[in-house]
């Protein structure tokens, strides 16, 4: 019964876009990987707020289970931004089930620039063009993967890190957030209580469920937002709602009031209510003196060893 449920619930938990919405390839000069659609979304860009963000570099991440996932670190330009010498914070974005980073890559540009960031989103392992399978085990060495890149290759503080997880990617955001106790916050959007309870409204937790955030949400010790529609028909507001209430540190929550589960980027609260609690984020400084380097990773292009939509059906993602 319990490997059963468990494989309805990881099944009900992925549904990566096929085919990806985006490419990579390497730079014959450079050797650094780029992705071709990007331009495009760049160039949609207003002057301004071209001016506001940086290049986006685009990353390959070897995993701790032998993955190679596809991040995006979209630099912000910013200064004053609450992180070390002034530099800015950044958002370290886990995305829902039914997309990838190719269709996410003009909401990372514009809460660069509206929330004055750095943005580094990425592929969960068989998601856009990262190899492997999507599972549990694997989105959690996906994230630490991209951690550690933040924190090796970009110089960026532990402190300094905001973690943003939606629907799904709440999981992988809790895993990590449950174990990284210097984090600056985190960010919950849409997120589950547990694999389980999205499909059944179980009292407890069985030890085949997946994605157990109702359990991890108490060892997180940083500040948390939840942001959750009220007339969510995928995930019920109810699982924002008690992981805000099972969270140690509670920021003043978002209901958007007949938000669903894929539109809450489109309601003037959603940017409004972030905005306001980055700032808030910044305003309590994340101490200690290490340099904050704004430059390129070490390792551009190659591998890196190490060792969390439109179209899609009705899912948690």
């Amino acid at each position: 019964m319990g490997v059963v449920t468990s494989s309805i619930a990881a099944k009900f938990a992925f549904f990566p876009p096929t085919p990806p919405s985006y490419t990579v390839v390497t730079d014959e000069v450079t050797g650094r990987l780029l992705v071709p659609e990007l331009s495009a979304s760049l160039a949609a860009l207003p002057a301004g707020s071209r001016r506001r963000v940086g290049d986006v570099d685009v990353l390959r991440l070897r995993t701790r289970r032998g993955n190679d996932i596809v991040a995006m670190y979209v630099r912000s330009l910013a200064k004053g931004g609450g992180g070390a010498a002034g530099g800015p914070l950044t958002l370290l974005y886990s995305h829902g089930n039914a997309a990838d980073i190719g269709q996410m890559v003009e909401l990372f540009l514009e809460l660069s620039i509206h929330l004055r960031v750095n943005v580094i989103g990425y592929d969960y392992s068989g998601y856009g063009q990262s190899t492997g399978k999507p599972t549990e085990s694997n989105t959690y060495a996906d994230i630490e993967a991209v951690y550690r890149c933040l924190t090796e290759q970009y110089g960026t503080r532990e402190e300094d890190i905001i973690l943003y997880g939606q629907s799904v990617g709440s999981g992988p955001t809790l895993e990590l957030a449950s174990r990284r106790q210097a984090l600056r916050a985190v960010v919950l959007h849409s997120p589950i209580l547990s694999g389980l309870r999205v499909l059944y409204p179980v009292k407890r937790t069985y030890w085949f469920d997946i994605f157990k955030n109702i359990d991890k949400i108490r060892s997180v010790s940083c500040p948390v937002l939840v942001i959750h529609g009220t007339d969510d028909d995928v995930v019920d507001c109810s699982h924002g709602k008690q992981l805000w209430e099972l969270s140690k540190e509670k920021s003043e929550p978002l209901w958007l009031s007949g938000g669903g589960h894929c539109n809450l980027e489109l309601f003037p609260e959603y940017i409004r209510h972030l905005k306001k609690f980055v700032l808030a984020m910044a305003a309590r400084g994340g101490g200690g003196a290490e340099t904050h380097q704004a430059d390129r990773p070490q390792n551009r292009a190659g591998k890196r060893k190490e060792d969390p939509g439109g179209g899609a059906p009705p899912a948690a993602g």
